[in-house]
């Protein structure tokens, strides 16, 4: 099921990021505990009622030395490209300003789904200060207050009601679905390209569900896949080019729908901070991963390169210690074929259940050789373990207080349980929660 994007757009100064974080709340920190995680504000997961869906705060979205109105045009076309309803936030105090005005005409021209948001109407009184905003042409405004959290519920009732209901994959459960994320010249496309240009693989084109997409199905020894195209992530223009941030925006999307993610990494330019953040999403989204270092055909070797490198990688991207990495060559497809047996285990791997009663042998013997830690004279009890998920592998571990389960005790019983199962490639998620 692939989640609805919304995105906040206006002009500065309304509140945009304000609303962002009361509609997401407490997640926007979910992984930063994790080492190495780099976290950016712009986009983050959130929930209302019985809807999950994607958000977008284009405020985040830097255009570099544009003039102030060219900024504003330029990321409420981002929020276009990118969104399924958009949340259009004004500052019901300054009234209709010719920066809203501007916003207007360019959603109006999107015909996407918009619903207008008056922020900063903080009580009953200001009210009368909504009236001016119909001359938009949006309907009915909707009055809130970020700094309150006044009014969101009735305004996310609006969003939810422009959701498409039809939004599930049409692809077989036992397709394999991945996709190749990283910034821009890294390869990607390339490396798409050498895996299709097989003779053993019989490809196909399909219109994809995602918009501006285009999915590649393929075949390899009878097991069928589909390779979900980040193509535009390539998108030329002032506006793409001005901002990393966009290809960030333009990867989520893929790595939604995948089972597996490459994360492939230019090897003559080494890691960067993008790569990072990138790489982070993947990790976040709970999806299988593979670091694929691209262009190693360009890089001056000696006996020790690759192995340095790959320090180097797990010296940077700590948080996918988990991940396989793959060294190889779009251009001269040198170990290309690597990549499929690869992408099968990991995939086999997100989706592996483990027994209970093993599981509990596991747990117990982590317990044993390193006991639960006390905290103002209580101690950690773990009663028993169960798995409650795949995909990716997700473990309940009962407790008498989930609050004495330490962040690092929990990564010490992940650590256990990856030497007793075949975990590769995949992130696994241990919940705590009170034994009733």
């Amino acid at each position: 099921m692939t989640k609805p994007v919304v995105a906040i757009v206006g002009r500065p100064n309304v509140g945009k990021s304000t609303i962002f974080n009361r509609i997401v709340g407490e997640r926007i920190s979910i992984v930063e505990d994790v080492p190495g995680v780099t976290r950016d504000r712009i986009y983050s997961s959130a929930d209302w009622l019985t809807h999950d869906f994607n958000i977008i705060d284009t405020g985040g979205i830097e255009i570099g030395d544009e003039p102030f109105l060219e900024q504003i045009r330029q990321q409420a076309e981002i929020a276009i490209d990118e969104a399924d309803v958009i949340i259009f936030l004004t500052n019901g105090r300054e009234g209709v300003t010719a920066a809203d005005e501007i916003v207007a005409k360019i959603l109006y021209r999107s015909k996407k789904p918009v619903v207008l948001a008056v922020n900063k109407i903080d009580n009953p009184e200001m009210r009368e200060l909504v009236y001016d905003f119909y001359s938009l042409g949006f309907g009915e405004p909707f009055p809130i207050s970020g700094s309150h959290g006044i009014g969101l519920g009735d305004m996310l009732d609006e969003v939810a009601k422009n959701f498409n209901k039809d939004s599930g994959e049409a692809y077989a459960e036992d397709v394999i679905k991945f996709s190749l994320i990283g910034r821009p010249n890294v390869g990607k496309s390339s490396l798409v390209n050498a895996m299709l240009g097989e003779d053993r693989v019989i490809v196909s084109n399909v219109a994809g569900t995602t918009r501006d997409a285009i999915d590649s199905k393929l075949k390899v020894d009878g097991q069928e896949y589909v390779i979900i195209d980040t193509a535009g992530m390539r998108k030329k223009g002032k506006v793409y080019e001005s901002t990393e941030k966009y290809s960030v925006l333009r990867a989520l999307r893929a790595i939604e729908r995948s089972d597996v993610v490459l994360v492939v990494i230019d090897g003559e330019e080494g890691i960067i901070e993008q790569d990072k953040k990138i790489a982070g999403y993947a990790h976040e989204a709970g999806r299988g991963v593979i670091i694929v270092v691209n262009k190693w055909d360009a890089v001056e070797k000696d006996e020790k390169t690759m192995k340095n490198f790959e320090q180097n990688i797990r010296e940077h991207f700590l948080f996918l210690d988990y991940a396989p990495i793959i060294f190889l060559s779009a251009k001269t497809k040198r170990r290309i074929h690597t990549l499929i047996p690869a992408i099968n285990q990991v995939s086999e791997n997100h989706a592996l259940r483990v027994q209970s009663s093993i599981l509990n042998e596991v747990i117990a013997d982590a317990v044993a050789m390193n006991p639960t830690p006390t905290d103002k004279g209580k101690r950690l009890k773990v009663f028993y373990a169960t798995q409650v998920a795949v995909k990716p592998p997700t473990f309940v571990v009962f407790v008498n207080e989930p609050e004495l389960m330490h962040f690092s005790y929990a990564r010490f019983l992940e650590n256990r349980i990856r030497e007793a199962f075949v975990f590769e490639g995949t992130p696994i998620r241990i919940i705590a929660r009170a034994r009733k």
